[in-house]
Parts: structure tokens; sequence; C-alpha cells
């Protein structure tokens, strides 16, 4: 991962987003992911969305992360800081973003713990499912 320093701020370079990003601690753990699923999971990078607003009843909202499956979500992960723990508001977080995209898993990583939510089969996991594209 490239990271520089400009006017005193450090900056990740995001590969999705194809532009240096303020580097945060939710921002370290996103990249982390990101190169964790294309480097070791095989994740096309073509199929990620990264910090979209979307909109739940009346509030506007971001998602940290969208994998699609032939345009449809497929992955949903929410990305807090190594500090943060991950917790029921959490969980209630990323359900809220299920609400309006429909994702088949969630997941949510604070760079030292994973939690993945198979939606279909109703259990939770330690690690992100493998990416088989559909044909």
């Amino acid at each position: 991962m490239r990271i520089t320093k400009h006017e005193g701020k450090e900056y990740i370079y995001d590969i999705i987003r194809k532009k240096d990003i303020i580097l945060t601690p939710e921002e370290w753990v996103r990249q982390q992911l990101i190169h964790y699923l294309i480097d070791k999971k095989n994740y096309p990078p073509s199929l990620f969305s990264i910090e979209k607003q979307i909109k739940i009843g009346t509030l506007k909202k971001r998602y940290d992360i969208v994998i699609y499956k032939k345009d449809t979500p497929w992955l949903i992960i929410e990305c807090k800081a190594e500090t943060e723990t991950l917790n029921p508001n959490t969980i209630q977080q990323i359900l809220a973003y299920n609400s309006q995209l429909k994702a088949s898993f969630l997941a949510l990583s604070n760079g030292k713990e994973i939690k993945v939510y198979d939606v279909i089969q109703k259990k939770w996991d330690n690690f992100f499912p493998d990416y088989i594209p559909k044909v």
C-alpha cells in the first residue's frame, strides 16, 4: 500500500477509487481489507464499490464496501477502526444498509476481528466467503 504525506497529513492510495485518501484508522482497515480480498481471495477489483451514498428511509448514509455479483450487491462490509469493538450498534448499522441493498453476506471488521453473516443460511463465520463467479 502506498502512503504519502502532503501538508502534514498522511494519505493512502485507494486502488479502487484510484486516488489518495486521508489515512484515518478506519481507512487503514478498509484498505487492508480491499487488498486482502483482491490479493488473497481473488475478488475482482471491478466489482468493488467504496463509500457510496444510499438512502435509508429519510436518512442518507454511506456504506464502506460493497462487492457485487452480476450487478447485485453480494457482500456488504462495514469497517471500524482497530480501537473500536464490533458490537450490536455495528450490527444494526449494517442491517440498515442491507434493508436497501439486499446482499447475501454482511461483514464487520475492525482489522483485528472479522464477523461475516450468511443471510441465506442465517449463520455467522469468522472468514470471508470465497468469490465464485456466476456463469
